[in-house]
C-alpha cells in the first residue's frame, strides 16, 4: 500500500480505518470507540507524546469524530452526537499543544536606543526598559503590532501560531484561560487551512466514513464522483483506472469523473459570463470552489451577487447520475473539507448525498482490504484535458479560454487568478473598491488549487506530474470534445 509522508497522516489514516472496520461489522458504540486507542496505540512507549496515555486520549477524540461524535470536554467518555449546523472542522482539545507563543518579543538586534519609539507608540504601556534593552510585558500586551512597524532595527519578532496564521477569516482564536485554539463558527469557511497547517494534528474534519460504509453493506446503489485531482494520489503505480477498480471492488454502482461535469460547467458558465457582460455587470467569479464561495459571503457579502450561478463540477455530475438512476447514492471524493458544506446547501443538497476525502477513502479501502495498486483497470470517462484540469490553479480560467476560442466568442474575456488566502484577499478587496484589473476572478482557497488541498495523501509537488498526465494536458484535448456534454440538463446546470 501507500507510503505515508508524515506520521500524522499514518495515524489519521489507522484510526479512520479502525471507525470503518467497526461500521462495516455493525459495531460503533461508546464501549468500541473505547478500544481503538489501544489497537492504534500498542506497547509502553510513547513515539509522538510525553506518554502513551496521552496519545491514546488523542486517538480517542479522533475516533470519535471519525464517527460523527465528539466528546463533551477533553476525553471524557459520554458521546454527544455532533449537531448538523454545517461546522466540519473541530479542534480536538487533547491533541492541542497550547503553543506558548506569544506574537511579538524583543530580539538580540534591539540597541537599547535612546528615541525607543516602541516605547513611546505601545497604546497599552506594555513595553519598558529592562538592563538596557526594551521588554515586552505579554500580560500587558495586545499584539497590536505598532512596535515592530516603529522599531528601526527590526528588532521586534513576530510568531503566530500555525493555525492561526493559516485562518483566513480570523474564525481561528485562543482561549485565554486554557491556551487551546478556538473556531468560531459563524466566522468559519470550513477551508482546512488550519487543519493543514497544524503541526501537532489538532484540527480535524467531520467524516461520514460510517454513514458511506453502511450504504455499501446495505447494497444500496452507491456512486462515486471523483475529482480530478484523484491522480497520483493512491501511489504512483495506481491509476485512475485502478482506482475505479477499487471502487467496484468495495461495492461502488460506478464511478464518475467530477472532470465531465467541469466541461459541462464551462460551457454553461461561458455562457452565464457573456450574458452578465452584454447586461453591464463589472465582473463574476467561478463557483467551483466552495471555500471561496464561503469566503465571499462570510468577508464580501455585498460582492456575492457577482458569484457565478453554475453548479460545481461536482453537483453537475451528480445530478446526471440521478437523472439517470433515481435510487443513486452518491459520494463525492476529493481532497476537499469545504465541499461537506457544500453539499448541506439549500438549492443543491439533493445532489450529493456525501463527501469523502482522499484520506477517508484510503482508510475505507483500507478496512474492506482493497488495494488499489493490485485492482483491475476499468476505463473511465471522456473528459477532457481542460475539465480535468480544474484541479490546479487556473484551469477553469483554460477552460473557459478554451470554449471561447472555439465558439468565436466576441466578448473580451479579462481573467484574474487568485489561488491561497493572500491572493483572494487581494483581489476581492480590488474588487470591492472597483479597480479589478479584469472582468472573471478564478478564486481557489488552497495555494495551487485542489491538488494543494487539506485533505490530499500525496503533496502537490509529487501529485501535479501525474495529474499533468493523467489529464493529457500536452494533447490539448478540448471542452467540446467531451461526448458527454449532451448528457447535462441545462437546468440541472444552475444553483
Amino acid at each position: 500500500m501507500i507510503k505515508f509522508e508524515t506520521q500524522l497522516k499514518k495515524l489519521k489514516y489507522l484510526v479512520l480505518k479502525e471507525v470503518a472496520t467497526m461500521a462495516k461489522e455493525n459495531r460503533i458504540s461508546k464501549e468500541e470507540l473505547e478500544k481503538v486507542p489501544f489497537k492504534v496505540i500498542t506497547g509502553d512507549k510513547a513515539e509522538y507524546r510525553c506518554c502513551v496515555y496521552k496519545e491514546r486520549a488523542i486517538v480517542y477524540e479522533r475516533a470519535t469524530l471519525a464517527a460523527g461524535f465528539i466528546p463533551n470536554q477533553g476525553v471524557e467518555s459520554k458521546l454527544t452526537e455532533i449537531e448538523d449546523d454545517g461546522q466540519i472542522l473541530h479542534v480536538l482539545a487533547a491533541a492541542c499543544d497550547k503553543c506558548p507563543i506569544d506574537k511579538y518579543n524583543i530580539t538580540e538586534a534591539c540597541r537599547g536606543c535612546i528615541e525607543h519609539k516602541c516605547m513611546e507608540v505601545c497604546p497599552a504601556n506594555a513595553i519598558s526598559r529592562v538592563t538596557g534593552r526594551a521588554y515586552i510585558n505579554q500580560e500587558l500586551c495586545k499584539e497590536c503590532g505598532m512596535c515592530k512597524k516603529v522599531c528601526p532595527y527590526n528588532a521586534v519578532a513576530e510568531v503566530m501560531r500555525p493555525c492561526k496564521r493559516s485562518c483566513s477569516t480570523g474564525a481561528l482564536d485562543i482561549n485565554p484561560a486554557n491556551r487551546i485554539a478556538v473556531i468560531e463558527k459563524e466566522e468559519c469557511i470550513n477551508c482546512g487551512a488550519c487543519m493543514a497547517a497544524c503541526p501537532f494534528g489538532a484540527i480535524s474534519d467531520r467524516s461520514y466514513i460510517t454513514d458511506v460504509v453502511k450504504a455499501l453493506m446495505s447494497k444500496e446503489k452507491v456512486y462515486a464522483i471523483v475529482a480530478p485531482a484523484i491522480a497520483g494520489q493512491f501511489g504512483p503505480k495506481v491509476s485512475v483506472e485502478k482506482v475505479k477498480g477499487a471502487f467496484k471492488k468495495l461495492g461502488f454502482e460506478g464511478m464518475v469523473e467530477a472532470a465531465c461535469g467541469a466541461d459541462a460547467v464551462t460551457v454553461h458558465e461561458s455562457n452565464e459570463f457573456v450574458e452578465r457582460m452584454e447586461k453591464g455587470d463589472k465582473y463574476m467569479t467561478n463557483s467551483c470552489c466552495p471555500g471561496f464561495m464561503n469566503y465571499i459571503e462570510k468577508k464580501f457579502p455585498d460582492q456575492a451577487l457577482n458569484i457565478s450561478g453554475t453548479v460545481s463540477p461536482m453537483v453537475a455530475a451528480a445530478r446526471m447520475i440521478k437523472e439517470k438512476d433515481k435510487d443513486a447514492v452518491v459520494v463525492f471524493v476529493g481532497p476537499c473539507t469545504a465541499k461537506k458544506t457544500e453539499v448541506l446547501r439549500e438549492s443543491i443538497k439533493d445532489a450529493v448525498n456525501y463527501v469523502m476525502t482522499f484520506d477517508e477513502m484510503l482508510a475505507l479501502m483500507g478496512a474492506f482490504d482493497v488495494d488499489p495498486e493490485e485492482c483491475e483497470e476499468l476505463p473511465v470517462d471522456d473528459a477532457s484535458s481542460f475539465g480535468r484540469g480544474f484541479a490546479q490553479g487556473g484551469g477553469l480560467t483554460a477552460a473557459i479560454e478554451n470554449y471561447i476560442k472555439e465558439k468565436n466568442v466576441e466578448i473580451e474575456f479579462k481573467p484574474v487568478k487568485a489561488s491561497g488566502m493572500d491572493e483572494i484577499k487581494r483581489t476581492m478587496t480590488m474588487a470591492k473598491a472597483g479597480r479589478l484589473t479584469g472582468n472573471f476572478i478564478e478564486g481557489m482557497m488552497c495555494e495551487g488549487g485542489c491538488i494543494g488541498g487539506p485533505a490530499a495523501i500525496v503533496s502537490m509537488m509529487k501529485s501535479k506530474g501525474l495529474l499533468a498526465k493523467f489529464s493529457g494536458l500536452s494533447t490539448k484535448k478540448s471542452v467540446l470534445s467531451n461526448g458527454n456534454l449532451s448528457k447535462f440538463d441545462e437546468t440541472n446546470l444552475e444553483r
